[in-house]
């Protein structure tokens, strides 16, 4: 690494990091009215699409999906049961574990979400080929900084 290199001030405009923390702020302003129809936070629908993916989840299953800790994830999980889209129960095997579930009206709601990726795909004007791409790039960097800090 030359000398200028490396005495060279940091520019905001290229630092990666700040490219993906605005993409998100982005990405969630375009997500906020779709999904304020369905009466949902960004963290709730992520928790929802888990669900919707597979149900009858361990907290801790959830938690690993969607890099959350229990200490986050368990209000979001109360605020979801007490919209009545998710049950909480203990586990029959093991009563340290906790059962996330869709409740009928759980179920349901994902009917009403069907459109969001569609209007998400339209808003970005990418291919879903080229999101794919980037999808795919994005989860190896996060990957490599998981490998990086364990």
């Amino acid at each position: 690494m030359s000398e200028d290199a490396k005495t060279k001030t940091p520019v905001l405009q290229e630092q990666l990091c700040f490219s993906v923390y605005s993409l998100s702020l982005a990405i969630n302003k375009v997500y906020r009215p779709l999904l304020k129809k369905l009466d949902l936070t960004y963290s709730q629908y992520l928790v929802m699409l888990v669900l919707w993916e597979s149900d009858q989840r361990t907290v801790s299953d959830i938690g690993e999906q969607l890099f959350l800790d229990s200490a986050t994830l368990t209000p979001l999980l109360k605020r979801l049961e007490a919209a009545a889209l998710v049950e909480r129960v203990r586990s029959s095997q093991d009563e340290r574990q906790v059962i996330v579930g869709l409740t009928a009206q759980g179920r349901q709601l994902r009917q009403h979400a069907a459109g969001i990726m569609d209007d998400m795909l339209c808003a970005m004007g990418c291919s879903v080929e080229e999101l794919g791409a980037l999808r795919e790039r994005l989860n190896s960097l996060r990957n490599h900084l998981i490998q990086h800090v364990a």
